[in-house]
């Protein structure tokens, strides 16, 4: 039985789970990919869910499966720890900010999938680490260890970025 309002509901987590398939995979087609097979199987499926407090986890566990499928079934000829996530839709018009938010994407894309996926669960989407623990189904302490080494390598690969402050106009200028 569905319960009222559950497509209404998964709708509002599909911006949200978009952000973390591309996290994941650094392709926006991919994303959009994953999250369609995540929300049609979460449709599909809806009697299996028992908990509705656990929706949120519930889905995101759904889109981790999805995501652990797509890799099985295409197995990459390079190595994902390799793959430069590039964000070439960015309006940005700050050359500075778009090199460190390509610099850290890159960063993260050197991390290995585990480690991907915990810090972006817990830093960007901020789940906690039991919300982790469930959504990707492996106990606590492996993602407070993912998390720990996935920080300490960002660290290392991007210590020689150093935030430049911006230099502010003054909001008043004067006219003769």
């Amino acid at each position: 039985m569905i319960f009222p309002g559950f497509k209404r509901q998964l709708a509002q987590h599909r911006d949200r789970m978009y952000r973390l398939a591309y996290s994941w995979c650094g392709d926006a087609m991919l994303a959009d990919d994953l999250i369609q097979d995540a929300l049609s199987r979460a449709i599909s499926k809806k009697d299996q869910l028992k908990d509705h407090a656990k929706l949120e986890q519930w889905l995101y566990r759904i889109l981790h499966n999805s995501w652990m499928e797509y890799l099985r079934r295409n197995r990459p000829a390079t190595d994902l720890d390799t793959v430069q996530i590039v964000d070439e839709l960015s309006p940005e018009v700050d050359f500075t900010k778009l090199q460190i938010v390509d610099a850290v994407r890159f960063a993260i894309g050197q991390l290995p999938v585990g480690q991907r996926q915990v810090i972006t669960l817990v830093d960007l989407e901020e789940f906690t680490y039991n919300e982790v623990a469930e959504i990707l189904e492996i106990p606590v302490g492996t993602v407070m260890s993912r998390l720990s080494r996935a920080r300490k390598s960002l660290k290392e690969s991007l210590f020689h970025l150093k935030a430049v402050p911006m230099e502010r106009q003054p909001l008043l200028r004067r006219v003769k």
